[in-house]
């Protein structure tokens, strides 16, 4: 793909969140499945084991971005099989979440439209329901995709035919043997930032996330859980910063240290999940010099170059 630094062409981001995070080489073939359609471009990979979890960051033009995210959750739903899937994050299928995000040359509108065109192919052509949030929700309760994964795939598969509360916005009543459910949007930017701290005790995490995050008084647009990283003996304050631009990491990192300082833990490291805007970026701060694995190559401008 050659977006040749053109600021006018239509580009759509979309960033599937996959249930496999162990096997490299089931990831691996979810990327290329994506990246067989015309223009689509993969920009990052994240696996994580813990999670049990992979973040696909792509981007394709608006009439391309629906068939490439289709295909990744078409074989996601073939090699993924959730009977058996473990690991510390919600989840509701495969593919847990599918969110479409505008660049350039496009409106959130226009993404919601894509998610809606998204959504009703993965009912219609693979029998998995479908729940939109975000800017794509169609009910007021679905916006706010914690509300739609509450109790996870688990209490999905008990509900999903018999509470109408829970019943998708498109697809069957019951969920898919192997691959569960999907929930499909439209978001602006989001940054996922993790924090891991020195304890095996993942009250403390939670506890710590309850605080920072919006819905229970934290801070604007952040949302945060607590989760344990059993591989590595520490526990993770995991967060999405919705708005960057009101609510920026520093914030996030400072109130994650507050917390953690008044409840006698340290701050191991910090994690920077897919890619950021540069201008998300501080250089100079505490969290900046804690980050794990992190390079230029994480930078979203810099990664969209190098689609050529």
């Amino acid at each position: 793909m050659d977006v040749e630094n053109n600021k006018s062409a239509a580009l759509v981001e979309c960033v599937p969140n996959f249930s496999e995070g162990r096997k490299p080489e089931v990831v691996a073939r979810l990327s290329q499945a994506i990246q067989s359609v015309e223009t689509a471009c993969v920009l990052d990979t994240h696996v994580d084991p813990d999670h049990n979890r992979s973040v696909i960051t792509f981007v394709a033009a608006p009439d391309f971005i629906v068939e490439a995210a289709v295909r990744g959750v078409a074989l996601a739903a073939e090699l993924i099989d959730m009977r058996s899937h473990t690991g510390v994050h919600p989840r509701l299928g495969a593919t847990d979440v599918l969110p479409f995000v505008p660049i350039s040359g496009v409106t959130m509108e226009d993404c919601a439209r894509l998610a809606h065109q998204a959504g009703e192919r993965i009912a219609h052509e693979l029998s998995i329901p479908v729940f939109f949030y975000e800017r794509a929700a169609i009910r007021p309760d679905r916006v706010n995709l914690e509300d739609i994964r509450r109790g996870a795939l688990e209490l999905l598969r008990e509900q999903i035919a018999i509470d109408p509360n829970r019943a998708p916005d498109a697809g069957p009543l019951l969920v898919h043997e192997t691959a569960g459910a999907i929930a499909v949007g439209a978001r602006p930017f989001l940054i996922a930032f993790n924090i891991n701290l020195n304890t095996t005790d993942v009250s403390i995490a939670r506890t710590i996330a309850r605080a920072v995050r919006a819905r229970h008084g934290g801070l604007p647009f952040v949302k945060a859980l607590g989760f344990e990283l059993s591989t590595r003996g520490l526990v993770q304050v995991s967060m999405n910063i919705v708005n960057y631009e009101v609510t920026g990491i520093g914030q996030a990192y400072e109130a994650v240290y507050k917390e953690a300082e008044r409840l006698g833990v340290e701050i191991v490291s910090t994690e920077i999940v897919g890619l950021i805007p540069e201008k998300a970026l501080d250089r100079e701060a505490e969290y900046f010099q804690k980050l794990e694995n992190f390079s230029d190559d994480k930078i979203f401008e810099r990664r969209l170059q190098m689609c050529r």
